[in-house]
């Protein structure tokens, strides 16, 4: 039992550690090919911090579990968007939001974040979910660079050679490779632990693993709080967010057979609608959101959480004495 609990540990110091590496060697590169923008941290940031959430969905279907990467899907929306962005608008005094983030992309890239909840509502995924996830979040891409040409601006990157980029892409592939391998430990514990305490997997992924797997994210508060610019921050929390239904629909294509959710998730749901309707609200008023807003998120997250050990405490404490 101490042995499971310490690979699990190891596990997710092995997604910090890795994802750090692949973060900052982006954000080297960001800086060097002058391009570090929220457009950018959206795409690029976006797409390395859900690498974490990549290798945990691939895992689980080599395990044959696909309600784990459902699950995590789900449960790191709400951990970034009623955790994670809360902190930072209260550490980082307020969150001014960006604006390609601002009017018709606001609520698309909300409705993409909300996909995945929406999608399972009917207690399955398939795989008319998975194109319809993969297209809106397609048409959400386009609009965001639309707003500033990051296309024009990301074609710099192949004009530009040098050793320097080169160490910052084997860098990145190399926290990739950590990332990889801690994933698969993370899901081979979680599905020990499901089965020794008889908690459906898709609980687990939803409560736990979706923190573990955002881990980066947390680390950028603090980066940005140290550094008074949370823009890339920010930006990188959108697009993680929004590659999570990206991610959804690729791995249900993989899978290749509808993803069949035994576990009763409307509480989750119905939280990660509330959360992202309050963000939706919040963001509107004044462009920005304020340290109180971000009070506000994270008491929905610690209800939350309150919420779904209240309704699975036979789960997580056994069914009594």
């Amino acid at each position: 039992m101490i042995t499971h609990v310490l690979i699990y540990i190891l596990s997710f110091a092995g997604i910090w550690i890795g994802s750090g590496l692949a973060i900052k060697s982006v954000e080297r590169l960001s800086r060097s090919l002058k391009v570090s923008s929220f457009a950018v941290s959206f795409l690029v940031l976006g797409l390395f911090t859900s690498i974490s959430e990549l290798s945990v969905g691939i895992n689980s279907i080599l395990e044959n579990d696909p309600e784990i990467y459902v699950g995590n899907l789900i449960g790191a929306s709400i951990v970034l968007f009623m955790l994670i962005v809360p902190l930072l608008a209260i550490f980082g005094n307020s969150i001014r939001i960006s604006p390609e983030f601002q009017g018709f992309n606001l609520p698309a890239s909300l409705v993409v974040v909300a996909l995945p909840v929406i999608l399972a509502m009917d207690g399955k995924v398939g795989k008319t979910d998975s194109i319809i996830a993969l297209a809106l979040f397609g048409f959400l891409l386009i609009s965001v660079q639309s707003k500033r040409g990051l296309a024009g601006k990301l074609k710099n990157i192949s004009q530009r050679t040098g050793v320097g980029v080169g160490k910052e892409l084997l860098r990145i592939l190399f926290g990739v490779a950590i990332i990889f391998i801690a994933s698969r430990f993370v899901v081979e514990q979680t599905l020990y632990f499901s089965g020794l305490l008889n908690v459906s997997a898709f609980l687990i992924s939803l409560l736990f693993i979706a923190i573990g797997t955002n881990v980066p994210e947390l680390s950028l508060v603090v980066r940005s709080a140290f550094m008074r610019n949370n823009q890339v921050a920010f930006g990188d929390y959108v697009g993680s967010a929004a590659f999570n239904t990206f991610l959804l629909g690729l791995l249900t294509l993989i899978y290749g057979k509808p993803v069949m959710l035994s576990n009763n998730y409307i509480a989750s749901l119905l939280f990660l609608i509330v959360g992202l309707i309050a963000f939706y609200y919040f963001a509107r008023t004044k462009n920005s959101i304020s340290r109180l807003e971000g009070l506000i998120l994270l008491g929905l997250y610690a209800l939350f959480l309150f919420t779904e050990i209240t309704l699975h405490k036979n789960l997580f404490f056994g069914s009594g004495h």
